[in-house]
């Protein structure tokens, strides 16, 4: 057969009724040089049996039968068997919107510089989704290109992963999906920008991502915040903080101190912590001294770096200036970590 364009990749464990809705989402895409490589991780509720329904209905869904053994094996389980010059990764409970693939196919194509095109999300169903994750949202959905992605990557996970469309060859190359004790999206993306691959998303709404209290993002620990400043670290470590240039973290409070641990645990030292908190400044975390924001300059030394590590809302906004003030750019000198 000759080989589709997209291979789109869905992985799922019983799937239920939602998959069908997934499905049919693909059904209507505009584009239609695609395969779906559905990788059937040990269902027990009929996903199996509906899979090889559909592929008689469609000969595009290459149903892929596996016993369970969780979601990154069965993310390469199906990677081995895409034959797509882009895969295009969806979730089984999630609907692409008609010209999703369409897109973000289009934009690949005319821009050798990207490896990596997303869209923008809304989550649903509407009424389930919290304070928290709206914010999440909106962050997401602000970051459009690829300095954006580049710049924030420390924050989180800058793309929802089934929004996802990567380059085949360059997926395999970095090694596929690693099944560590933090996200596997996440980690993919960090090290994807580490090996220099430009991230970028359409700003079109082209993805419904549904969220419920099953997730895996909430109940698995793989995607707590102490592993998500673990993988931060490690990527930290390897890149900005490689060589161990003099390092400040902004932030005293539970956040920093957490990420003070975890950059040792990479063999990288912290200096001293600033913070805006007088209460804090008398504090030694770690051993470190803590100091007032306004002696950043005072302290700064050749080649510093600053990562800041303050969780609470608004908090970009507010530092932001200060660093413009005190001549640190952004993604150089400055990381937000938070």
């Amino acid at each position: 057969m000759t080989a589709p364009r997209v291979s789109v990749l869905l992985p799922v464990r019983n799937g239920g009724p939602a998959l069908r809705s997934a499905l049919r989402s693909l059904e209507r895409q505009t584009f239609r040089d695609f395969e779906i490589v559905a990788v059937n991780d040990g269902s027990t509720d009929g996903t199996g049996e509906l899979l090889d329904a559909w592929r008689r209905r469609d000969p595009r869904l290459l149903p892929v039968h596996r016993p369970a053994e969780g979601l990154v094996a069965a993310l390469n389980a199906g990677l081995e068997r895409c034959r797509g010059v882009y895969v295009a990764r969806m979730d089984a409970d999630d609907a692409m919107l008609p010209r999703r693939l369409e897109r973000q196919v289009s934009r690949l194509d005319t821009r050798s510089d990207l490896d990596v095109v997303a869209c923008r999300v809304r989550c649903f169903p509407r009424h389930c989704i919290g304070g928290g994750f709206r914010v999440y949202e909106d962050w997401l959905n602000a970051l459009t290109s690829a300095a954006d992605h580049r710049r924030e990557r420390f924050i989180e996970s800058p793309i929802a992963h089934p929004t996802a469309v990567v380059r085949t060859e360059v997926l395999r190359k970095v090694g596929g999906y690693r099944d560590l004790t933090w996200a596997e999206d996440y980690d993919l993306w960090l090290r994807l920008t580490e090996a220099g691959s430009a991230i970028e998303k359409v700003p079109e709404v082209l993805h419904l991502w549904r969220d419920h209290p099953g997730r895996q993002t909430r109940v698995h620990p793989r995607y707590s915040k102490k592993s998500f400043l673990a993988c931060k670290a490690h990527y930290l470590a390897r890149g900005p903080l490689r060589g161990h240039p003099p390092l400040f973290i902004w932030g005293a409070g539970p956040t920093g101190r957490q990420l003070r641990k975890a950059l040792d645990a990479e063999g990288v030292s912290v200096d001293a912590f600033f913070d805006i908190d007088a209460k804090k400044l008398h504090r030694r975390p770690g051993g470190r001294p803590v100091h007032h924001h306004r002696q950043l300059e005072a302290l700064w030394r050749p080649a510093s770096r600053l990562l800041i590590a303050v969780s609470r809302r608004g908090a970009r906004d507010l530092i932001r200036p200060r660093l413009y003030e005190a001549r640190l750019e952004e993604g150089e000198d400055a990381f937000f970590v938070a």
